[in-house]
């Protein structure tokens, strides 16, 4: 039976419009959206404030959650806080696995993401041995997400090395397959539906050899499905890659067939200028992070350069230290404010269509992230009445969401034409709260503490 919905405002991508009747139909898409309707049909579901196309994360590592606050004790590199990362991945199983990322996608709902892209390579038990389902940690997250009510992309991780070619040192002995033939043997067990699709990742060219890139390269090409990669996000993974090949990982990975429209790099952030042009060029997209990417002090990634020459933007939490896709959206432009010392280098609404139907796009839903008959009827409605919102209403509603919204400010996520988040409550978990809390105070206590 379809569903109906009175939207008091809605960004339709180029402008916002009031009163709107939105129908959807029982495939889970939009069925119908008419506009100049000032009040609310009978029996339509009210959404009171800003209407906008559902959030696409296009870039997240569940259990780096259970990292936020409790590495910011002492000064660090993205190196040390890699140690720490390890220590929490090592404690991981499918079934806390699973809980954790029901609580952290419930956490995403309950800030207007309706589809999530989950880099993933926790694979194996500790010792790299397989689950007696070999897919089991992957699994235990795509059912996390279709609790949590949201689409997942997963895009198992290929992470084979240490770092160019050197056997994985033991806490990474779980990441790895062996080769890129057994990943790709593993990953194939996989299947997706109108919920999963399922992708594929090199984790960097750190992690995946030269002479295997290729493999993960085809395994995705012959499948239509997106592949995703960690690009250049460290000096150091550059200076590596230069002394191994010769050549910067962008080249690297432009030498063996990586780059392309349906490959998107992830960070971006230290590149040359030929960088820049095979990137842009081949259509290669660029998921940038902009919270994880200054909590770790990676630096700030040529965004603006990098669209221009082509490449489609989108955005994720990555590490979680922030977990709000308005802030992403915001942090980009204001990053680069700082960097360039201008302003006014991205519209909001530009802001937007990267956090949204870029992201959509950059996870193998393209037909995704507009609020058009026929796309998904997935959408997130932000409140107008905040301390943060309120002022302007409707007349500035990309800047009132981009610059001046929070996650904090939603108050309902639609995914599929059914209510995940209804006024400012998840629908499907009872506290994402305090299943966060009892999460990860477990991965933290258990052992070494993680804190430390």
């Amino acid at each position: 039976m379809p569903l109906t919905y009175w939207l008091e405002h809605a960004w339709l991508g180029a402008r916002t419009a009031s009163g709107l009747v939105l129908t959807a139909g029982a495939d889970g898409r939009i069925a119908s959206l008419t506009e100049g309707v000032p009040s609310p049909p009978p029996g339509a579901e009210i959404l009171r404030g800003l209407t906008l196309p559902g959030l696409a994360n296009a870039h997240s590592h569940a259990f780096h959650r259970a990292l936020r606050a409790a590495t910011q004790r002492a000064r660090g590199t993205f190196w040390t806080w890699r140690e720490t990362m390890y220590a929490v991945a090592a404690r991981l199983t499918p079934d806390t696995y699973h809980r954790l990322a029901r609580a952290v996608y419930a956490e995403m709902a309950l800030g207007g993401i309706t589809a999530v892209g989950e880099f993933h390579y926790v694979h194996h038990q500790p010792d790299g041995t397989p689950y007696a389902d070999p897919n089991a940690m992957g699994e235990a997250l795509t059912e996390a997400a279709r609790e949590a009510g949201l689409r997942i992309t997963l895009l198992d991780t290929a992470y084979l090395s240490s770092g160019f070619g050197a056997p994985p040192e033991p806490h990474q002995l779980r990441f790895g397959d062996g080769d890129a033939d057994a990943w790709a043997r593993r990953v194939d067990r996989l299947r997706g539906d109108s919920h999963t699709v399922v992708g594929a990742a090199i984790h960097s060219v750190r992690a995946v050899p030269a002479d295997q890139l290729a493999t993960v390269a085809a395994w995705a090409a012959d499948r239509g499905a997106p592949l995703h990669v960690h690009l250049s996000e460290q000096p150091a993974e550059n200076e590596a890659c230069l002394a191994a090949h010769g050549m910067t990982p962008t080249r690297l990975l432009h030498e063996h067939g990586v780059l392309g429209p349906r490959t998107t790099g992830v960070h971006n952030t230290h590149l040359t200028d030929e960088d820049i042009h095979l990137i842009g060029s081949s259509g290669t997209g660029t998921c940038m992070c902009p919270t994880t990417e200054r909590d770790l002090a990676d630096g700030i990634g040529p965004a603006v350069a990098l669209q221009e020459a082509g490449s489609p933007l989108s955005l994720g939490s990555d590490s979680h230290a922030v977990l709000d896709l308005f802030e992403e959206a915001r942090a980009l432009e204001l990053d680069e404010r700082l960097r360039t010392r201008t302003r006014g280098h991205w519209t909001a609404a530009a802001l937007l269509e990267a956090a949204s139907p870029g992201g959509h796009a950059a996870l193998g839903r393209p037909d995704a992230g507009r609020l058009v008959p026929g796309a998904p009827a997935d959408f997130t409605t932000l409140a107008l009445d905040t301390v943060r919102t309120a002022g302007h209403g409707p007349a500035l509603g990309a800047e009132t969401a981009v610059f001046a919204g929070s996650a904090a400010d939603v108050r309902h996520t639609v995914v599929g034409g059914e209510h995940v988040v209804r006024d400012g409550r998840h629908t499907r978990v009872a506290d994402p709260a305090a299943l966060l809390a009892e999460t990860i105070a477990a991965l933290l206590t258990e052992g070494t503490d993680a804190r430390a």
